[in-house]
């Protein structure tokens, strides 16, 4: 068997996903360094030798953004011979979700600056990471469907009608309204807020929080959430 003298690296990539004002985002870094210095691209890097996956996908976060996610899991693993110019690298993607409006975004280390970026408004992106993106996003707008994960995204309390947008912004479909609140009420594992908030025009919204807990349980019985 003919051995490689060239060792493979490994890297994490992380696509973090964030919605406001009706929009879903991505964060981009850019580039401190070659390849494809002063470039867009998904935050990451390599794995050290003591670090698990998401040890290391969550350091390289956390130093090149300022972001912390409790919600990131695994996406795909992508090995093509020459998606990296220095050698042959591996990277495990993961993808996470997170509320913009809880952290204060700030490169450092490898990236020279950090945003936010529309999906409707991507700059080009080194690697192959545009791919990644794309596969995170057809991730997201299927398990959306059939697991509350897009709660995620929006604030600890809401009123019904963020949810609504939510999930026609990520799906790009509009909803009947009457019977989207009456399935997504149906399910019960939203709780009613007694904070209501008046607009200038129109009746109070009322708020809502996800019971997790009551979910988990739900689940664990055999409960079917389905949004199509």
């Amino acid at each position: 068997m003919n051995v490689p003298n060239e060792a493979i690296r490994l890297t994490v990539d992380a696509v973090v996903f964030g919605y406001r004002d009706g929009q879903l985002f991505v964060a981009l870094i850019n580039r401190k360094y070659p390849p494809y210095a002063d470039q867009w691209a998904l935050p990451g890097g390599f794995v050290a030798p003591t670090e698990t996956l998401e040890e290391a996908v969550q350091r390289e976060l956390r130093e090149e953004t300022g972001i912390q996610t409790r919600f990131l899991e695994q996406l795909y693993t992508f090995g093509a011979v020459d998606r990296d110019p220095r050698q042959r690298v591996v990277s495990v993607a993961y993808m996470g979700l997170v509320r913009p409006s809880d952290f204060q975004i700030q490169a450092s280390t490898d990236a020279q600056d950090v945003a936010w970026f529309a999906l409707n408004k991507l700059p080009p992106l080194a690697f192959d990471h545009a791919a990644i993106l794309q596969r995170a996003l057809d991730r997201l707008r299927g398990k959306l469907t059939y697991e509350p994960i897009g709660l995620n995204l929006l604030d600890e309390t809401f009123p019904f009608g963020d949810l609504e947008r939510l999930y026609a912004a990520i799906l790009n479909k509009p909803f009947d309204r009457r019977n989207f609140r009456k399935k997504v009420l149906s399910f019960n594992i939203l709780v009613e807020q007694p904070q209501k908030v008046t607009p200038e025009k129109g009746r109070p919204a009322t708020y809502y929080a996800f019971d997790k807990n009551r979910y988990e349980t739900l689940r664990a019985s055999g409960f079917l959430f389905d949004i199509k």
